[in-house]
C-alpha cells in the first residue's frame, strides 16, 4: 500500500481527538486504580472483584485505537502513483527506406530488422494510441494517418521499399502535418492530444545537404519544438556498414551526432541501436513510454477495508474478554 501523497489531509485533525481518547483511556484507568486502593478489606476485595485479566483486557481499546488511526488515514485520501494506459496521444512513426537500409551489418538487413521491430511496436502499443506511419529516402510520403487501427499500419510496414536519397527534414515536416491535420479533427474541448515523432534513420541527411536549410533536419526539429512535438530519434546500424552500388561498396556509416541533435532541438530523446535485439528493445523502452503515463489515483479503499477488519476485531474481542462492546 505505498502512498504518494493525500488530497484532504486536513482530516488528520482527528487524530487530536484520538491522542484525546487514549488520554482519557489512560485517566480512567489510574482514576479507577485509585479507588480501588481506598478498599481497605482486601480479601472482602478478592472476593467480590472480577478476577483480573491483566494486560489482555486492553486489548479491544487498543485495536479500537488502531482501527480509528487506519480510518483517519483513509479519510484524508491516500493517494498512490498507477500506471495507466494512455486513451489519447498520437504517435508517428518515421522510417528511413534510403539504399542504406540495405546494409548487411544488421542481419538479415538494416531494413528487414528495422520492420520487425516496427511491426512488434505496433503490436505491442496500447490499443488507445493513434499511430501513423510515415517512410522518407528523397521525399517523404506519409503511408497511414494516425489511427487506433493496427492492420494498416502493419501491412504498411511490411511493404516499406528502398529508394534513393535521404530527405530526414521532410519526413519530420510530413510527420508535424499529419499529427496537426489529425489534432484538428480530434482535438475537442480538451485540446489536442499529446504528440510525439519516432524517427528511425541509419544515416546522414543528403537532401539538402545542409541540415540548417529550411527544410534541413535542424529546422525540423525547431519547428517540432515549437509546436511541442517531440521527436524520439533512433540512430540504427553500425559504424562498418556497407551497401552494394554498381559493383562497389559504399561506406554507409551511421550519424549518431545529427540525430542526438535532432533529439535535443525538439525536446526528444536519442537512442542508439547497433543490432536487432538493441533495436527491439529500444522500440519496448518507447511503447511503455508512449503507452503508458503515471497518474496519482485514490488509494484510501485498502485503508478503510483494513481499518474496518481492526473494527470489528475490537468488538469481538471486547466480547470474548469483558463480555461486552468497548
Amino acid at each position: 500500500m505505498s502512498v504518494s501523497g493525500f488530497s484532504a489531509p486536513w482530516w488528520f485533525l482527528l487524530l487530536l481527538v484520538l491522542a484525546a481518547l487514549v488520554g482519557g483511556y489512560v485517566l480512567a484507568l489510574r482514576s479507577r486504580r485509585k479507588r480501588i486502593m481506598r478498599f481497605t478489606n482486601l480479601e472482602l476485595l478478592e472476593r467480590v472483584a472480577p478476577r483480573s485479566q491483566g494486560r489482555v483486557r486492553h486489548v479491544p481499546a487498543a485495536l479500537l485505537a488502531v482501527s480509528l488511526l487506519l480510518l483517519t488515514f483513509a479519510l484524508a485520501g491516500p493517494t498512490a502513483e498507477e500506471k495507466v494506459p494512455r486513451n489519447r496521444a498520437t504517435v508517428m512513426l518515421v522510417i528511413d527506406v534510403s539504399l542504406s537500409m540495405e546494409a548487411t551489418d544488421v542481419k538479415p538487413t538494416r531494413l528487414r530488422a528495422a520492420q520487425d521491430a516496427a511491426r512488434s511496436f505496433a503490436q505491442n502499443l496500447t490499443p488507445g494510441v493513434n499511430l501513423g506511419l510515415i517512410s522518407f529516402a528523397g521525399t517523404a510520403t506519409v503511408l497511414v494517418a494516425p489511427t487506433t487501427e493496427r492492420e494498416g499500419v502493419i501491412h504498411a510496414i511490411e511493404n516499406l521499399k528502398l529508394a534513393q536519397s535521404t530527405a530526414t527534414g521532410e519526413g519530420i515536416f510530413a510527420a508535424i502535418q499529419a499529427i496537426e491535420s489529425f489534432s484538428a479533427v480530434v482535438g475537442g474541448a480538451e485540446g489536442p492530444p499529446p504528440a510525439r515523432i519516432v524517427l528511425m534513420t541509419d544515416g546522414k541527411q543528403t537532401v539538402p545537404q545542409d541540415e540548417y536549410a529550411p527544410r534541413g533536419a535542424f529546422t525540423a526539429a525547431g519547428v517540432a519544438k515549437q509546436k511541442n512535438i517531440p521527436v524520439t530519434t533512433i540512430s540504427f546500424g553500425t559504424s562498418y556498414g556497407s551497401v552494394d552500388i554498381e559493383g562497389k561498396q559504399v561506406p554507409v556509416e551511421v550519424d549518431d551526432a545529427s540525430m542526438r541533435e535532432i533529439a535535443r532541438l525538439s525536446g526528444g530523446d536519442f537512442y542508439k541501436a547497433a543490432t536487432a535485439e538493441e533495436l527491439k528493445k529500444v522500440y519496448d523502452d518507447l511503447g511503455e513510454q508512449i503507452g503508458y503515463e503515471i497518474k496519482e489515483v485514490d488509494a484510501s479503499r485498502p485503508w478503510v477495508a483494513l481499518g474496518t477488519i481492526v473494527l470489528i476485531g475490537a468488538a469481538v474481542s471486547s466480547l470474548l474478554i469483558g463480555q461486552r462492546l468497548p
